[in-house]
């Protein structure tokens, strides 16, 4: 995309390097298996999960597949399963060996496979060690009955292989067991011993790897490994055990479970460009299984895939990361973020506000902007805070209302954490306000626009003051025109500021194709209905839900209703929108008199637990807009089929599902005049919202 590779060149001329992670989520759009709707891990999804690792995979011949152990969740008995590609960006070979199970036919021709005895992982063992002392490491196996173990050592010291003073050597494998901490951790490499475990499974050879932080020597273990099993024939080995060391040379991409879906962490980006291409891969291979980023619902209505979009911006190293190179980025960041809600919300997720997954900063506890002020300004003081000052000053803003630092919007939880082990100093900043993209293009364009705002920021610090939203960040900042006219401000402060993005870049980011419900025209006016976005709250005492999710009542919905005549904007004035007995106004939102607008909340259904128990359901929402020329109309908006039929089944495709959400919308012509209205009650109105749940 030229586009793209425009954006790259213009954030290179800065002379900063801004890598780009993204951890896109694909799910089954057809299935209605818990695994594939809210549970995290499923037989069926890690299958699906392998053979879109085995078509990535196999891409890349001279890679390691690695089995790591993966992240362990409070309600979860064992760590989560994570596949991993470790290859190196130069394209040097990284593994020589045999290939993972994964990557093997299921059923191999007979007499291919070689004979196996009982003392195979033994025999393994004996010879890699034999390798390590060759190597000029220091390296012994463990007595019997132990003796599938290698231990070694970067020195002359033998290593201490008694089992009894050292348990640890007998330790269970990685991910049969809770991980007690953030974190797993190797109990004897930073005693300087590091233990191979080699064992003997049924089809196929697995090594567990220690945990090693420089990248040559576990490439130098992988080698001998390789030389090791392809000595001994073995047909296919899998390689786990703890996570990979990683630095700018290696590229490091994995496949683990979250909640409906299965989630990607890219190997990060030096140009978006690339990253597009990786994204391109991806999205093939996960189509080729049958999965797709985005849900289409029965009612015609268009979701993500029910993960997250997150995107992360960091550099080859951590103390070259924008954020920590450069005084006063991150707090530059904050506050941009905060002058504009088109970045928190225009591309966010259903759920958002201040009990999403990702709350703006000054959706928080009340009275946190003020000071959240002063700890900006007391930075500004310091010139060049160093990493632990700036974590410490922000983490605790950047959070959610409960304190959790992993949910929120500009998550710096990988920043410079002393809490969260080797993962948690690593110069990065995560934006998690972001839904996955329905197309690569999507998240790509996304990454540009961040990518951009922090070159600019880079070049020309920002110091405008927080701004105090009241309820207008709640009211004109959850309507799609609103959200489009502020993004519009920050394309324009990047064209000013030398990082103008391409046209194809923002037809992307302007998202509107997925929250329009219909489209009529009533005379030479065009109605136009759009979902706007709704902050569903929590539902109990947070502290009492236990787990990665929590009751939300989202039985409110929220509409932005849109009339629009160019060529008579004067026709517009006579326009009224009514609602039972009340006359609702309309608002004229620009210059030229083309438009008027109006956000409404309702009730859409009764939900099983949720707030208010008493209210019914609006459905369907039944309004009426006449013209003073005698003209009426009566639109019945349907949250089903208007006729109450079942649905053949799952939109089969976009089409589908936006034919399907502008049948539910039904206009016809009155023959008389609607009552004349009275105006809403005071509490239903807002700047720019009635709600008409006052009703």
């Amino acid at each position: 995309m030229r586009a793209l590779s425009a954006h790259d060149a213009a954030v290179s001329q800065l002379g900063l390097p801004i890598w780009i992670g993204a951890e896109p989520t694909f799910t089954d759009r057809f299935s209605e298996a818990p695994e594939w709707l809210f549970c995290a891990l499923g037989e069926q999804k890690r299958a699906r999960a392998e053979a879109v690792f085995a078509r990535l995979a196999a891409q890349y011949s001279n890679a390691a597949v690695l089995c790591c152990v993966g992240r362990q969740y409070e309600d979860e008995e064992t760590p989560r399963w994570n596949y991993g590609l470790y290859a190196r960006r130069d394209g040097g070979t990284v593994w020589k060996g045999p290939p993972d199970p994964l990557l093997v036919e299921t059923d191999p021709p007979a007499g291919a496979e070689p004979e196996r005895t009982a003392a195979y992982g033994e025999a393994f063992a004996k010879k890699l060690n034999e390798k390590l002392n060759e190597k000029g490491f220091t390296a012994a196996t463990l007595q019997p009955p132990h003796q599938d173990r290698v231990v070694f050592r970067l020195d002359d010291v033998q290593p201490n292989v008694d089992t009894n003073a050292r348990p640890a050597l007998l330790r269970m494998p990685l991910g049969s067991e809770r991980i007690e901490g953030v974190e797993v951790c190797d109990e004897l490499s930073p005693e300087g011993d590091f233990l191979v475990v080699c064992v003997d499974e049924d089809s196929s050879m697995k090594i567990e790897l220690p945990s090693i932080c420089d990248v040559e020597l576990f490439c130098q273990l992988l080698d001998l490994i390789s030389q090791t099993a392809n000595e001994l024939a073995i047909p296919s080995i899998r390689l786990g055990g703890f996570p990979p060391p990683i630095d700018d040379t290696i590229s490091w991409m994995t496949i683990t479970a979250d909640p409906a879906v299965i989630e990607v962490n890219m190997a990060p980006a030096n140009q978006v460009v690339g990253l597009w291409q990786s994204l391109k891969e991806l999205q093939t291979a996960a189509n080729a299984e049958g999965l797709e980023s985005y849900r289409l619902q029965y009612n015609g209505e268009e979701s993500d895939s029910g993960g997250g979009g997150q995107i992360t911006l960091g550099g080859p190293s951590a103390m070259a990361s924008p954020f920590l190179r450069i005084p006063g980025m991150l707090p530059s960041l904050i506050r941009y973020f905060n002058q504009h809600p088109s970045l928190s919300y225009l591309h966010a997720f259903a759920s958002i506000g201040p009990a999403s997954q990702a709350p703006r900063v000054d959706e928080g506890v009340r009275g946190t902007t003020n000071e959240l002020k002063l700890t900006l300004d007391l930075l500004s003081r310091l010139g060049n805070p160093s990493p632990e000052v700036i974590w410490g000053a922000l983490a605790s803003f950047l959070a959610d209302p409960g304190g959790n630092t992993h949910r929120a919007e500009i998550n710096i939880e990988k920043l410079w954490n002393p809490y969260l082990g080797n993962r948690g100093k690593l110069g990065l900043v995560e934006f998690r306000s972001f839904r996955m993209g329905p197309v690569p293009e999507t998240t790509a364009s996304l990454a540009a626009l961040l990518r951009s705002i922090v070159a600019m920021l880079a070049a020309h610090r920002f110091d405008e003051p927080l701004i105090e939203w009241g309820n207008e960040l709640h009211e004109r900042f959850s309507l799609p025109f609103y959200l489009h006219r502020d993004l519009r401000l920050v394309l324009d402060d990047l064209r000013r500021n030398g990082f103008e993005l391409g046209e194809p870049i923002v037809k992307y980011l302007m998202r509107d194709k997925d929250l329009v419900i219909s489209r009529f025209e009533l005379g030479n006016t065009r109605v136009e209905m759009r979902r706007a976005m709704e902050f569903w709250p929590l539902v109990g005492d947070v502290s009492m839900q236990r787990g990665g999710s929590r009751t939300i009542d989202a039985s409110t919905h929220r509409i932005e209703i849109r009339l629009v005549n160019e060529q008579n904007p004067e026709s517009l004035d006579g326009w009224t929108l009514g609602y039972g007995n009340w006359a609702i106004p309309l608002q004229g939102v620009d210059d030229d008199g083309t438009i008027r607008l109006i956000g409404l909340r309702y009730r859409s259904f009764v939900p099983q637990q949720g707030l208010h128990p008493t209210l019914p359901a609006q459905d369907p929402l039944t309004l009426t807009l006449s013209h003073p020329d005698d003209r009426h109309w009566q639109i019945n908006l349907h949250q089903w089929e208007p006729n109450g039929q079942a649905y053949p089944g799952l939109p089969v495709d976009l089409t589908d599902a936006r034919s399907r959400r502008q049948a539910r919308c039904v206009v016809k012509q009155l023959h008389r005049a609607p009552d004349a209205g009275q105006p809403p009650r005071q509490e239903a109105i807002g700047d720019h919202i009635v709600d008409l749940r006052w009703h």
